[in-house]
């Protein structure tokens, strides 16, 4: 029986740009499915009453030398973007749209995007900037756009938002082991066990 994580991330998160550096590794290692579930990270910091951790300022800076080490720990690239924080709405409904209608290339999508916030620093507020960011990434910027304002893209983003919140999801990444709840880019070595515990107890 296969075992599933399923990945709740916003691209405005550099936590969770480290967790999906990561988990599609540990998925394929321990025989299991990535579930990717895009939500908007700013709709769930609204329902739960929380907020980024960079806007407290005595918690913000150690924040982000704590990714460094992270980053630096798993052998990837980090780096703070000048145009923090990133309104991710459109950048979240292109993922839903890519994984509804052209799920080929929703990883692709996914790694553009993330890509473009935590390793280039662009400024994905701009929308001339997305539009490159895309096209360079062999995109149709103007395709995805459209995608971004099909009732069923929105309806689909605003469902699994609402169905994270109804989960106890409260910040991004949060990873689901079956009904375990692992929250942070720091848990990626409880997810594993989680995995391979489901696995031995399936198969014993």
């Amino acid at each position: 029986m296969s075992k599933t994580v399923e990945f709740y991330f916003d691209f405005g998160s550099p936590a969770a740009y480290i967790a999906y550096t990561q988990l599609p590794r540990i998925a394929a290692e321990v025989g299991a499915t990535l579930a990717w579930k895009p939500m908007l990270l700013g709709g769930v910091f609204q329902a739960t009453g929380n907020r980024s951790p960079v806007e407290v300022p005595a918690k913000g800076p150690y924040v982000m030398t704590d990714l460094q080490r992270c980053a630096a720990r798993f052998g990837i690239t980090f780096e703070h973007n000048p145009h923090f924080p990133i309104n991710t709405l459109l950048l979240m409904r292109g993922a839903v749209g890519m994984q509804l209608h052209e799920p080929a290339r929703f990883g692709d999508y996914v790694d553009a995007v993330f890509r473009a916030i935590w390793v280039e620093g662009s400024n994905m507020n701009d929308p001339a900037t997305v539009g490159a960011v895309l096209h360079k990434a062999g995109f149709d910027a103007a395709r995805i756009l459209a995608l971004t304002q099909q009732q069923d893209v929105k309806d689909r983003l605003r469902a699994v938002t609402e169905e994270a919140v109804a989960r106890g999801v409260f910040g991004a990444p949060t990873m689901f082991v079956g009904t375990q709840m692992f929250w942070g880019q720091d848990r990626l070595d409880f997810v594993r066990e989680a995995l391979v515990s489901n696995q031995e107890s399936t198969s014993s």
